[in-house]
């Protein structure tokens, strides 16, 4: 009785302890004896205790840093740089399997690999171009690198230059050739400002020239056509009435200084004045 309950306690023991859980961020390796033997997907798994092995690999995506380091450029600064990498493990099993039995702890062979890359490409660059073309350098480390590790099981998603320091003299040096092209292009701007303000201020001035031009033109054009006017009415109207006008002044004068007047026979006095001044006598009805 009491070897039948060790027994059963053994049996127990022994199916708990061969049960493995692979998560779903994770793939497994099953070795029996030191041979592969089967892939395990996420979920619930039993193992034979000490003659199989499982090893979870994760599936994720993951990132490792190339870590800071001194890389002469082609024109002979040093520049302190750095770089990250993202990539996943695959998921299938020729995948899981490539990333464990052809490569030695993938992530350090990575890191190195990235460096050495860099190394490459930098170094036949100038620090000026390095930095302005980051683009560049991200997309011939990420082509060198899926060429690299494409028999690794591994997708490299993306990398990412993280930092080119030039020294500190040198940046310093950058900087204020930096601050100087700002400087210049600041004084471009207000002298244009300036210039296009003072040009707005003088076609504004001939604007108000113009206009006071025009309106005295019009003020003279304006006189002129009254002139005229008057000059037209004055002849159609006021000369034969001056006429008249005269010789009233004059019949006037005349009688005022007792001028005598002889009067025909047969002649009203009134038709007798009436034709010194100008006027037709009067008919008889």
């Amino acid at each position: 009785m009491a070897i039948g309950f060790m027994v059963l306690v053994g049996i127990i023991v022994l199916f708990f302890s061969g049960i493995r859980i692979v998560r779903p961020t994770h793939r497994a390796l099953i070795e029996r004896l030191g041979k592969y033997h089967s892939f395990a997907n996420p979920g619930f798994h039993w193992i034979i205790p000490v003659i199989d092995c499982m090893f979870q690999v994760n599936t994720t995506e993951q990132m490792v840093d190339a870590e800071p380091q001194e890389i002469i450029t082609n024109d002979n600064l040093n520049a302190r740089v750095d770089a990250q990498v993202y990539f996943r493990v695959k998921g299938d099993e020729d995948s899981v399997k490539s990333s464990q039995y052809n490569v030695n702890n993938y992530q350090f062979q990575i890191v190195n690999l990235a460096r050495t890359t860099l190394r490459n490409i930098i170094g036949t660059l100038t620090l000026k171009s390095a930095n302005s073309e980051r683009g560049k350098i991200n997309a011939e480390l990420h082509k060198t690198l899926c060429e690299e590790t494409g028999s690794w099981g591994i997708d490299i998603v993306r990398t990412e230059l993280k930092e080119i320091d030039p020294p500190k003299d040198v940046q310093e040096t950058m900087n204020k050739v930096v601050k100087a092209e700002n400087e210049k292009i600041s004084a471009i701007d207000f002298a244009t400002a300036t210039e296009t303000v003072a040009d707005g201020a003088r076609r504004a001035e001939i604007k108000k020239a113009e206009g006071i031009k025009q309106a005295k033109i019009l003020t003279a054009q304006g006189e002129a056509e009254a002139i005229k006017l008057v000059n037209e009415a004055a002849e159609e109207f006021f000369v034969g009435n001056a006429q008249i006008l005269r010789k009233l002044e004059a019949v006037e004068t005349a009688l005022k200084n007792n001028a005598k007047i002889v009067v025909p026979s047969n002649t009203e006095l009134v038709n007798v004045i009436g034709e010194m001044a100008g006027f037709l006598p009067l008919k008889e009805k």
